[in-house]
């Protein structure tokens, strides 16, 4: 009896396990609504624990007056829409440590569902130290991305207004779209503007063709008969206004962007080194700024020189990702973050599925969208998405390739490297090395050996 009660002593536990432990003791949890927040403090800080303040900005000072009383320090708080934002900038200036948690991670113990519920549950769940913040860029990063974000968003209306020129014209037979790659070109917006102006004899409007055009001017005077009817004209008249007004605010966002970049601190005065891409001034400039001159500036490294990286999808993860990749420790996190990496669900030992989880990063689909284009790049990186795109299909070679152009994105920026690009020749080259060295290890296990023929 007595080595009994010797061996239970030797295992009695005295201290609560690390995970359990209050880690954070000034913690408060916050409950975001449309027109009213619910916020909870630990018990003992005030008469009540939790407490419904407004959304009005009165209210919002009210509430970090409360929780600097209470001496609060550290908040969680649910990204609900974009209603977080005043709070979260608010509770940031007053000095408190602010933790934009994912909703779907916070998710309250099913049947009880209620406004005081969900902030004492992030408060409790805070307390331990068990929510992880959400990824937020500086200030200035945030300033370059709701600029970004706004262009996103005038660049989606402008092209609901080339669609709505496109019905105008197929509704009078006007097959303008069939002669002209882009109906908003040199050509196309010179012949919209004569149609508008009053212009209805084909062969005047076929003289608008610009010399680059592919069709003869026969064939778009043949494209130019169709039935001008007045209430098509004026549709056409009025999208073509819109698109050009939307134009006018794209231009006005990219100067905005070119103000804003040329205010931040600069990491190097040189000049970036001669690019290796076969592109066009057009590639580089906006607002009639070279951005590839000022992104270099700012980091101290090309990252136009990563195939399928433009002006506009950099400036895109500029403002979402940033410069600074030590959030992230190390590019696995990083691809982890942005969900273009194999997922991994197991049980039991086996692999139920390795499926890339869904995500609406804004970062990740920028480098769908740069890998999308390398079907027929004549780079390294082209002839990946290639491989794999004849062997498990489009979707997922883009996020493949996607991953890998997000792995060099990343280095660049976190180790200051520069991007070599090997070409398409080296990487068949290497691949076909790599095969013949699998298919060895293959005859060899079999017991036979491969011999070349030449």
């Amino acid at each position: 009896m007595s080595q009994r009660k010797k061996r239970s002593k030797k295992f009695q536990v005295t201290d609560l396990p690390r995970h359990l432990q209050h880690v954070n003791l000034n913690a408060a949890g916050i409950d975001i609504g449309s027109d009213r927040h619910w916020v909870a403090v630990p018990e003992g800080r005030d008469e009540v624990s939790v407490r419904e303040f407004g959304a009005f900005t009165t209210d919002l000072v009210a509430l970090a007056d409360w929780l600097a009383q209470c001496g609060i320090t550290t908040v969680a708080m649910e990204a609900t829409g974009v209603y977080w934002i005043p709070l979260f900038e608010l509770l940031e200036r007053r000095g408190f440590e602010v933790k934009l948690v994912d909703a779907r991670r916070v998710k309250n113990v099913p049947g009880r569902k209620s406004d005081v519920l969900d902030c004492q549950w992030l408060q409790q769940l805070h307390t331990y130290g068990l929510l992880a913040g959400a990824f937020r860029p500086a200030d200035q990063l945030c300033i370059l991305r709701g600029y970004m974000r706004q262009r996103e968003m005038l660049v989606q209306a402008s092209s609901m207004h080339i669609q709505h020129m496109q019905k105008a014209l197929q509704q009078m037979n006007l097959l303008l779209h069939n002669v002209v790659s882009d109906i908003t070109g040199v050509t196309g917006m010179k012949i919209l503007k004569a149609i508008i102006a009053g212009e209805r004899n084909p062969k005047a409007l076929a003289k608008h063709r610009d010399a680059r055009c592919r069709h003869s001017a026969a064939t778009i005077a043949k494209s130019l008969v169709g039935n001008y009817r007045e209430e098509h004209l004026f549709a056409l008249t009025q999208a073509v206004s819109l698109y050009e007004t939307y134009q006018t605010k794209i231009a006005d966002c990219e100067a905005a962007v070119a103000r804003h970049l040329s205010s931040q601190p600069q990491r190097t005065d040189d000049e970036p080194p001669a690019s290796q891409k076969r592109s066009q001034a057009k590639d580089f400039m906006r607002a009639e700024v070279d951005m590839r001159a000022q992104l270099f500036k700012l980091t101290g490294v090309d990252l136009f020189s990563i195939a399928g990286l433009g002006a506009d999808t950099l400036l895109t993860l500029a403002g979402e990702v940033g410069f600074d990749m030590t959030a992230w420790k190390s590019e696995k996190h990083f691809t982890s973050w942005l969900a273009v990496c194999p997922g991994t669900k197991k049980s039991g030992g086996k692999i139920l599925t390795s499926k890339t989880r869904r995500s609406s990063n804004r970062a990740a689909a920028a480098f769908r969208i740069a890998a999308s284009t390398l079907l027929r790049s004549k780079t390294a990186l082209g002839a990946f998405y290639r491989r794999l795109r004849a062997r498990i299909g489009a979707p997922a070679a883009i996020t493949a390739t996607a991953r890998k152009i997000a792995v060099l994105y990343y280095s660049l920026l976190k180790n200051g490297t520069t991007f070599v690009e090997t070409g398409q020749a080296a990487y068949e080259q290497k691949y076909q090395q790599r095969r013949f060295k699998g298919m060895q290890k293959q005859a060899l296990a079999m017991g036979y050996q491969l011999v070349p023929i030449n």
